[in-house]
């Protein structure tokens, strides 16, 4: 069995059993605050992407390619 057979199998069943299995580990007011620090985990990875992206590519800070709508721009 592959890993990618394995994550299709979850169903809904088993993200209800992991949830319950979680909520009797931590409690209910854990819950809250360890998806609140994994939020705020995820949001300085994205922001540490960002900011290498910047230094790789200083002249071009959006890194996006530069089209024009002009039809006659490629004469």
């Amino acid at each position: 069995m592959t890993l990618s057979t394995v994550i299709l199998s979850i169903s809904w069943q088993h993200i209800l059993i992991v949830a319950l299995i979680l909520l009797l580990l931590f409690g209910g007011k854990k819950i809250p605050e360890l998806m609140k620090g994994l939020g705020s985990g995820i949001k300085e990875f994205k922001d540490a992407v960002k900011e290498e992206d910047k230094k790789k590519d200083p002249a071009n800070p959006t890194s996006t390619s530069s089209t024009t709508n002009d039809p006659n721009s490629h004469l």
